[in-house]
């Protein structure tokens, strides 16, 4: 039975490993705020139980919006006894229904299957939490606690180079880390985006390139403004950032990035993240943005977006103009007056 008065914590007979330790388990419990971390751990999960069998089957569930029973169906054997992963978001506002399963399971965890329960913080769920820690499941526990220090934030990102089989200069990764300090998807982002863009090792230069090596001023910080509505703030943002040295081709790939992903939110509401290919954080951070959007004027965005893309990689003289145009369009909502 769990303490009394939330003074005493409950003894932990389980492993407890990093997000890059993960592996798996009949019950792989992912806990703590750092919403990245998580991601990149049932990630690298899900691709390594598929490496040992392609036929896997993934399951997503919402611990809050939960149907009695769900759990134990999805886990149950099937007739041709395919490998199961079961992803559970939402823990931390789990559902009674929900509890009183996920506790039932933990007395014969089904062969075969690995139940991932996300759970970011609070109390809710805490017997569930205890049991597990106590052993109850044969688990581990996946630790994704807040990355506060650069050190964290510069062990993140060169762990993204090293799992794509690239490398990253260290002064390179020094200024990378400092010009998205303040939010680690955004630093998640900006690493994927130099991998995909950037043939071979990654230096200084090119990420000077691609971010102005400036800490006050990043593309993103532009694109946030214009996709919010604040059209001057946008354009004071794009000026600081090209006097800083900012190229206007990974600029224009930043908006890309955000409105590309409204675009697929807004074309699925209602979907689980997992079913979208994005983390939940990138989800919600979608839904905020699309507030005043419209779905034409997304399908306007996006065609300005191909148009600014083009202009800044040679098709008109003048990147910055182009720029600028596509910030009006955004801050507009799409809007584009007759």
């Amino acid at each position: 039975m769990a303490a009394r008065g939330g003074t005493a914590k409950a003894k932990v007979a389980i492993p407890q490993l990093s997000w890059k330790a993960v592996r798996a388990a009949p019950i792989v419990l992912v806990s703590g705020p750092e919403d990245v971390l998580a991601e990149r751990a049932a990630t690298m999960l899900r691709d390594a139980l598929r490496s040992e069998d392609p036929s896997l089957e993934v399951s997503d569930l919402e611990a809050d919006g939960y149907a009695r029973g769900t759990l134990l169906t999805l886990a149950s054997p099937s007739l041709f006894g395919e490998p199961r992963l079961i992803r559970v978001s939402g823990v931390e506002k789990a559902s009674d229904e929900f509890l009183a399963d996920a506790l039932d399971y933990l007395a014969d965890p089904a062969d075969g299957t690995t139940v991932v329960l996300r759970h970011r913080s609070g109390v809710r769920g805490k017997k569930l939490l205890d049991a597990i820690r106590a052993g109850e499941g044969r688990g581990i526990e996946v630790v994704c606690a807040e990355l506060r220090r650069d050190p964290e934030k510069q062990d993140f990102a060169a762990d993204e180079f090293r799992l794509a089989g690239r490398r990253i200069a260290p002064a390179a990764l020094r200024a990378l880390v400092g010009a998205f300090s303040d939010d680690l998807g955004e630093l998640a982002a900006a690493c994927r985006q130099l991998i995909a863009d950037v043939p071979g090792d990654v230096d200084e230069a090119t990420v000077a390139r691609y971010y102005g090596g400036r800490v006050e001023t990043t593309a993103f910080e532009v694109a946030d403004a214009a996709i919010a509505g604040r059209h001057g703030e946008a354009l004071i943002a794009l000026r600081h950032a090209l006097d800083s040295g900012a190229d206007p081709v990974p600029m224009v790939a930043a908006f890309a990035m955000k409105v590309r992903t409204m675009a697929k939110v807004a074309g699925a509401r209602g979907a689980a993240a997992g079913s979208l290919g994005l983390a939940p954080w990138q989800v919600d951070r979608a839904r905020r943005d699309l507030i005043g959007w419209t779905d034409e004027g997304l399908g306007s965005a996006i065609q300005a977006l191909a148009a600014a893309d083009a202009a800044v990689k040679g098709a008109e003289r003048d990147p910055v103009f182009a720029l600028e145009r596509l910030i009006g369009v955004i801050a507009a909502r799409g809007r584009v007056e007759a």
